[in-house]
């Protein structure tokens, strides 16, 4: 995998949407998989500002899901199509018909990961897929000891992972549900670009194990190391264990203009 280390989070935001816009401009009816939480909003906020200025048209660009919540109200504000409505699809000038995601309120959940998963594939597949990762290397909501050959499924979340997310909820975690629909580890590397972005020295941990360690179910993440192309970006805090760091930098650096990310 590649890995790029900026000097922060708006940089690593204006890079990776600099290379979904590069992506619409190819191929503008293009599926992005986009991700929830605090570290992709500079992303979401480069992007929206290039539509803003004219630099790229995304008015047949998709936008889909990587997980949800199970069980929260329909237009319940943390709800992840609600988020994800609120911080990507509207800023961008797109509506819902251009949304693909999960039904978390379906009476059958299982049904619902099933025909998810389906729905993907006859979008014709995830172009780009953003991703976070975790404290504890998980990617999407899939926890460690996941399968890595895993579509979208249930899952149960963990303590810890309750804890992380409970900000969102006024700091109450048992307003955190226990279980979510989340793209299944295999579904994630059915993409055709996986870009992950972590920033912060939380997550330096979670971000060479998953880069220079073994590719473990232990550590989810360590799958993109089985993808064509991954792209790891991550700023100076989040890249502070990586051993082999001056060689991303150099490498990097050398990399030719044209190749794009």
């Amino acid at each position: 995998m590649e890995v790029v280390i900026v000097p922060d989070a708006r940089a690593g935001g204006e890079l990776i949407a600099e290379a979904m816009a590069a992506l619409v401009r190819r191929k503008p009816d293009a599926l992005i998989g986009v991700a929830t939480g605090s570290t992709p909003l500079p992303v979401y906020e480069a992007l929206t500002a290039k539509v803003a200025a004219g630099a790229v048209d995304v008015s047949r660009t998709r936008i889909c899901q990587l997980d949800e919540y199970v069980g929260l109200p329909a237009g319940h504000p943390e709800s992840y199509r609600s988020t994800v409505l609120r911080q990507v699809v509207e800023p961008l000038g797109l509506t819902e018909g251009s949304f693909l995601g999960p039904d978390g309120g379906a009476e059958d959940v299982q049904a619902a990961c099933e025909a998810y998963d389906r729905a993907l594939g006859e979008a014709g597949g995830v172009d780009l897929q953003l991703l976070g990762i975790g404290t504890d290397g998980h990617i999407g909501f899939n926890e460690p000891c996941s399968s890595l050959a895993s579509r979208t499924r249930i899952k149960t979340l963990t303590e810890r992972t309750r804890q992380d997310n409970a900000r969102f909820f006024d700091g109450d975690i048992d307003q955190v549900p226990h279980h979510v629909i989340t793209q299944g580890i295999g579904t994630i590397l059915d993409s055709r670009h996986l870009v992950l972005l972590a920033t912060g020295a939380g997550k330096a941990e979670a971000v060479a194990r998953s880069v220079e360690g073994p590719v473990a179910a232990a550590c989810p993440a360590s799958a993109l190391q089985l993808h064509p192309h991954a792209t790891v970006v991550v700023d100076e805090a989040a890249a502070a264990k990586l051993r082999l760091a001056d060689y991303f930098r150099a490498t990097y650096a050398a990399k030719p203009s044209w190749q794009g990310l």
